[in-house]
Order: C-alpha cells, then structure tokens, then sequence
C-alpha cells in the first residue's frame, strides 16, 4: 500500500472516524471544519464524540504527525490526492435530503483542487449526487467518486477498520482503483460499481433495516396478543441464515441519525420518481404507530380520569440517546416518545449517563438529573427508553422506595424481572410476559 496525501472535509461522526482511521492505515490526512472552537479541541486531541477508540486514534495520528487540522478548507485540499466528502445531509423540506453543504464546499474547493484528484461523496446522498458535484466542480480532470459509510455509532472505528464491505461507485476506474487502495490493508470484500448503484445503496441497506425494527416491533404485539415471548419467537426466526439476528430487537421505535433522514429521503425520490413502494412508506408509518401504541399503554396505566389523561403525572424517563453507547440525540426515539408525552401533558425528569456532564438544553421538554433514583422520585412510572448496561446495577429497591407508582415499562427488555419483583416493582416489557411485584 502506498500512502496517500488525504483531505477530509468535515469532523463530524462520519469525518473524524475516516480521517483518524485513514491516517492509522498510514495516510497522511488534513481534517477541515468551518467550526474554529471544534479545530482548536481536535488539535488538541480533544474528542467531544463519544466513541470507543476515538480518542485514541486521533491522538496517535497527531503524534505520528499523519494527522492535522484546520478552518481552511482551500488550503487542506490543495496538496490532496484525494478529498472526502463527509458533510451533513439532513432532512430537507419534504423529506429530502438537504445537500446544501456538499454543494457549498463544492464550490469553495472547485478552483484549489490539484490536477488528478478525487472526490469521494462518504456522506448518505441520493443518487445522482456524484454527477451533480461533478457538475458543480467543472473540472473534467477531477473524478468524483461515491464510498458511502456503514458506521455504527458506538462502533465506528471498528466498523472503519473491520469492515463488511467497501462499496465504490464511479465511472473512471482508474479513480476506483485509488480510492480502493485507502482501504488495501483492510480484508474486505469490495463492490466496485457504478455511482447510482453505490448511492442507493446506502439507502437500501438503511431501509432494510428499518424494516427489520419495524417487523420487531410490530411482532412484539402480537406476541403481546397471543401470549408468546417475542425474545424466544426472535432467536427462532434469527437463526435463519436467510433472516439474522440483527435488527431484531423490538424497542420504543428506531431514530438515530440516519435512518429516520435516510427513509424519508428515499421515499421522497420514489415519490419523485413515479416509483410506488408501499413497504417503505408502511415502514415509516408502523415506527410512527408503535410509538404513540406505547405512550396509550403508559396512559392506560398511569393515567387520570376515564380518559387516562396524563396531565400532571410525573414519569421517570431512563435514557435519551438513541441508543447505548453514544451522546447523540438526533433523531432519538426516546425524545420522540418523551415529546408525545408532554404532550399529554406528563411532567417528565429524566436520567442518561452520557449526558451527566454534556448537558443539551432539553428544559422545555424533560428535567434531566444526574442520578437514577433521583429521577424516579413521586413517579407514577418509569420508563426504560434506552439499552444502557449501567441500569441494570441501578439500585431499584432505593427506586420504588421514592415513587409514588410501582410499574416499570422496559421498552428495551433490558432489566430481569425477577429483580424489579424482588425490590417492590412491576415490570412490564414489549412482547414479553410481564411480572408483578413482591408484595
């Protein structure tokens, strides 16, 4: 392998794990953000991500001096002989995805770049995407390439580095071949394809699993209806090799940073298109279903009056990430759950342990504390939202001591039942048989 002089625009989650992980392969790499506090941290070795074997991989790239960082866009790219891409693309008006910044740093980059570079697009794009920065660069001795990331958040150094498959989209061959070298001391499989291809793709693989949680959670009820264990009914279907175990977990509904942005997005270019899909826009719409079915079940429980009217009913919520793991909040099923029951008017105090120290301002929708029992006091419930290990050890005696309800509702069928039993509480899964108190 040889190394390579990289430049990669953008330090989000996608960006700082490819630039920290690029320059542990051995490249040379130059990370730029138009965020000047966030450089000063990087150059630093100052990590705000939460995400194993981060930290330390950026600090190696710095002391090995294969790694740097900088607010000046033009000058990162000016000696690269190759440029990620790795800008947000949230959603837009409509559901589409918003590409403002990949067409913006287009255009800044359009007249530094040297003669034979690459472009890679690593953000989620739709297709046609690499033909619109081609487009807007103008520049016929520049290709532009598609090499979308399958990251986990919480795994994604080892995703980088570990990864299933490196999937390369481009019409210039020769371009493929040297963005496939990057990745020549991985073992993976390659797809070499076209960028259309490579483009939806991503979405492709995001849908399905989508479409997987959404099955999960929809299975749960009717496990629920028939008095099965949806744990037992999954690991049964898992063991398919045609099915897999993953994705199939039932929760409060999937969010994160991709694919609630990525379905949506897809479903407005079938729209677009002409193409009708039913099982992606039914996808959308059973998460959507599943979670306002579990805020009537916390009504029905805990609720005021004839009509279980929530107002004034103060619920414990434990987590508020999207998942375990990591600090991010985009797109959370747990805040999305929390917001339809403020709604109902709930009072709602909250407890994450990623967020103990880096507090977002969620005032208006929870009271977010430091400690688990604390959250719990005068709650008529609490509600498990997030799979963080760490709340297995909580101490529930101490929890149903300060409620003034005793039910549980693990929407992550995380805790052991016998153990809330034995403290004093009732727990009450998703698609599992629930288990009262001790009295």
């Amino acid at each position: 392998m040889s190394a390579r002089h990289v430049a990669v625009i953008g330090t989000g989650y996608v960006g700082l794990t490819t630039g920290a992980c690029l320059a542990f392969l051995g490249h040379s790499v130059v990370c730029a953000d138009a965020d000047p506090h966030k450089v000063e941290r990087l150059r630093g070795a100052r990590v705000d991500i939460l995400e194993p074997g981060l930290p330390e991989r950026v600090r190696e790239g710095l002391e090995a001096g294969r790694l740097e960082f900088t607010g000046d866009t033009a000058a990162a790219v000016a000696e690269a002989e190759v440029v990620f891409l790795c800008l947000p693309t949230p959603m837009g008006a409509g559901g589409a995805a918003d590409l403002a910044a990949v067409e913006a740093v287009a255009g800044q980059v359009r007249d530094v770049l040297r003669p034979g570079c690459v472009v890679v697009n690593k953000s989620t794009v739709p297709v046609g995407t690499c033909e619109r920065v081609a487009a807007l660069l103008g520049r016929a001795d520049v290709s532009v390439v598609s090499n979308p990331e399958f990251l986990r958040e919480g795994r994604a150094v080892e995703d980088f580095l570990h990864p299933d498959r490196i999937v390369i989209g481009a019409a210039d061959q020769d371009a493929a071949r040297r963005v496939a070298g990057l990745y020549a001391a991985l073992d993976a499989p390659l797809v070499l394809t076209d960028p259309a291809s490579a483009e939806l793709t991503k979405y492709a693989a995001n849908f399905f699993l989508a479409m997987k949680l959404s099955f999960a959670n929809n299975l749960a009820v009717l496990c629920e209806r028939f008095g099965a264990d949806v744990a037992d009914v999954t690991e049964g279907i898992g063991r398919d090799p045609r099915i897999g175990p993953a994705f199939l977990r039932p929760g409060p509904g999937w969010g994160g940073s991709c694919l609630p942005k990525d379905t949506h997005a897809l479903l407005t270019v079938c729209d677009r298109s002409g193409v009708d899909f039913p099982l992606l826009r039914a996808t959308i719409e059973t998460n959507v279903a599943h979670q306002r079915r579990l805020v009537e079940r916390v009504a029905a429980a805990c609720g005021r009056g004839a009509e279980g009217s929530l107002h004034g009913v103060r619920l414990a919520l434990y987590g508020l990430t999207f998942k375990a793991g990591t600090s991010d909040l985009r797109d959370s099923p747990a805040l999305a759950v929390a917001r339809l029951l403020r709604e109902r008017g709930a009072e709602l105090t909250a407890y994450d342990p990623a967020l103990r120290e880096e507090r977002p301002d969620l005032s208006d929708l929870v009271d977010l504390v430091d400690d688990p029992v604390r959250a719990a006091e005068g709650a008529a419930a609490c509600l498990v939202l997030t799979e963080w290990p760490q709340l297995r050890d909580v101490d529930w005696a101490a929890v149903a001591a300060c409620m003034s309800g005793h039910e549980v509702h693990d929407w992550r069928n995380l805790l052991d039942p016998d153990v809330l039993a034995r403290a004093g509480l009732s727990w009450r899964g998703i698609g599992r048989p629930a288990a009262a108190r001790v009295a």
